[in-house]
């Protein structure tokens, strides 16, 4: 076991790693500062994690990151324990122009926000005017920042594509929070009896997140019976009866922010299930393996596609938005679009070693009374992957 001293000093490092990595890619792109709203952005790049859900809808702490050097937090108050994350040279007061901070004075509050902005950027690049932004509040936000002869450029993707290779760090903390995830769906699969709810079996997993150490779940996906088909309706009170099947994604952020995103379907006893019911577990499970099998550092997006498992007709128009997406503090990037919808929505990329990413699998006929949805989470790794998720799949729908 390691000290606490240690793991204290490792976690530090993994901070400085990811901002070092940001600041890398800021390089590359020759941008020389970045003003980062979304919570995850900031939590990557300096380790920052309060009111992530609040910050997500009412945008009012921001985070510099200058092409070299230390980062700057703009945040109401804990200055001096903020510091010790080891990645910020300054903590200071935030300048909120959304509707709930500034009411009626947003343009006002949006102005004195974007002359902050320009002195930093001036500060810390000199004659560039440059500023990648992830995301900003329209229209005050960037009026005010042009007015300070501020030239805006697209920000999320610098640190998406960085985050999409994971630390040896962000692994463990990845097993770590698949491991709740894990227990959470134990947890579930005990408790499923008919006359429970929907929502009372997805309250379990809640419960498992956040006793051991998790955070938050970022969807409701649990459905049962006729419910499952189409996919993506999310728990309600309907009661679960005896022969139904039981679908969910966790989508769970558990410690350290790290996402487990495992999906299963479970056959409600007693009884056994139908020949249809296995025939359509059957073809969400030779999905997942044929795709799994495909995974290699070195493979393209377009590749993959082109090699993936043929969905039968009689399943296509129900068909999961993708194949494949990336995953780590969240659903990151890639995403590989399957080949029929390539023209669409696909792009190109490589698939590199260490990076993470879940398989998806969905098996339902339209309008069809039923579905199964399947997913694993794996690293990539030399030579193909290794998955990460360890929950079983179900026997009786299986075998």
């Amino acid at each position: 076991m390691k000290e606490v001293a240690d793991l204290e000093l490792e976690e530090r490092e993994n901070r400085l790693q990811h901002l070092r990595w940001v600041q890398k890619e800021m390089s590359v792109r020759g941008i020389g500062s970045l003003r980062l709203f979304d919570p995850i952005n900031i939590r990557y790049a300096c380790g920052f994690s309060n009111e992530q859900i609040f910050q997500c809808h009412t945008p009012s702490t921001y985070l510099f990151v200058p092409v070299e050097g230390a980062a700057i937090l703009h945040y109401r108050s804990d200055r001096q324990s903020l510091l010790s994350l080891g990645t910020l040279c300054a903590v200071r007061d935030a300048v909120a122009y959304t509707c709930f901070a500034a009411g009626p004075r947003i343009e006002e509050q949006a102005r004195k926000w974007a002359r902050e902005v320009a002195d930093h950027v001036r500060r810390h690049s000199g004659a560039d005017s440059t500023l990648a932004v992830d995301r900003i509040e329209p229209p005050f936000g960037v009026l005010a920042l042009e007015q300070q002869g501020i030239e805006i450029k697209h920000g999320h993707s610098i640190v998406e594509m960085v985050r999409a290779i994971k630390s040896a760090v962000d692994l463990a903390h990845m097993e770590e929070a698949l491991a709740v995830a894990e227990a959470g769906i134990i947890r579930m699969h005990d408790n499923l009896r008919p006359g429970i709810t929907e929502n009372e079996l997805w309250s379990h997993l809640h419960q498992v997140n956040i006793a051991l150490g998790g955070e938050w779940i970022e969807t409701r996906l649990l459905s049962s019976g006729e419910r499952i088909n189409p996919w993506f309706q999310e728990c309600s009170d309907r009661v679960i009866r005896p022969g139904d099947l039981v679908a969910f994604d966790t989508d769970l952020i558990g410690p350290h922010g790290c996402c487990a995103n495992v999906s299963r379907t479970f056959f409600c006893q007693p009884g056994r299930p139908s020949d249809h019911q296995r025939r359509l577990y059957g073809f969400a499970y030779e999905k997942i393996q044929h795709n799994l099998a495909l995974i290699k550092p070195g493979i393209s997006l377009r590749e993959f596609a082109e090699l993936s498992w043929r969905i039968p007709d009689e399943f296509v128009a129900n068909r999961y938005p993708m194949l494949v997406h990336g995953i780590g503090m969240g659903d990151e990037y890639p995403s590989i679009a399957h080949e029929m919808d390539w023209d669409v929505i696909g792009y190109d990329g490589i698939i590199e070693e260490n990076m993470t990413l879940c398989v998806e699998s969905y098996i339902g006929r339209e309008r069809g009374a039923e579905g199964v949805k399947l997913e694993e989470q794996v690293l990539v790794v030399a030579g193909g992957c290794r998955v990460l998720s360890k929950s079983p799949f179900e026997d009786l729908l299986l075998y």
